[in-house]
């Protein structure tokens, strides 16, 4: 599982082995079932979390209606991150959807690697960057992209998710309703299948 984690670091900052038995020294495994909440709204989110096996969402309400905002899955990050960084509540709820093994880490934790090693304070300050960037790129496909590219684009990039992920979720998630979701689903399957003996 470790060598997952550090495969993943290597794409920010290349470690040396003392250095990454620093940083895996303070990491915990934990184990969850389908359908476990992780973090609740009002708590404060205490870990950063990398996703060895499952899926994990992460979502809001607004009135009665759920509101997901992340999905992330084997390689991914996933964590409340302006409640772990601030040590402030969660406005959101983050829950997994399948039998998932996450390593974990506090922030105490990781305040006390960054004081032994200027190499991985680097590779946080990275890590907080790619976060912001994606969200903020994510916010701006949902405001710039109709709902066709929308869920074009993302079964371009995740096309496992389509089948492992309830629908409604991934409805939920492109700012979609179900139906529309399923339709641009259909949509999709109808469409013929390049001959490649005609491509060049």
């Amino acid at each position: 599982m470790l060598e997952t984690l550090r495969k993943y670091v290597s794409g920010y900052v290349a470690l040396s082995d003392e250095e990454f038995h620093l940083l895996a020294d303070r990491i915990v495994v934990r184990n969850f079932d389908r359908r476990e909440q992780l973090l609740g709204v009002g708590e404060v989110e205490r870990y950063m979390n990398f996703v060895v096996q499952g899926l994990v969402r992460m979502y809001f309400y607004k009135g009665k209606t759920e509101l997901i905002t992340n999905i992330a899955k084997e390689g991914e990050l996933v964590s409340s991150s302006a409640s772990f960084l601030s040590a402030t509540p969660s406005h959101y709820y983050i829950e997994t959807l399948e039998p998932t093994i996450l390593l974990s880490v506090t922030r105490e934790d990781l305040d006390a690697v960054y004081q032994q090693s200027v190499r991985i304070e680097r590779l946080g300050r990275l890590l907080t960057t790619q976060f912001v960037m994606q969200k903020e790129e994510w916010e701006h496909e949902c405001m710039r992209l109709d709902t066709r590219e929308r869920f074009t684009r993302f079964v371009e990039r995740n096309p496992e998710l389509v089948t492992r992920v309830p629908q409604k979720y991934l409805a939920s998630y492109l700012n979609m309703k179900p139906e529309t979701f399923s339709r641009m689903k259909n949509l999709v399957k109808k469409r013929p299948a390049i001959n490649k003996s005609h491509v060049k």
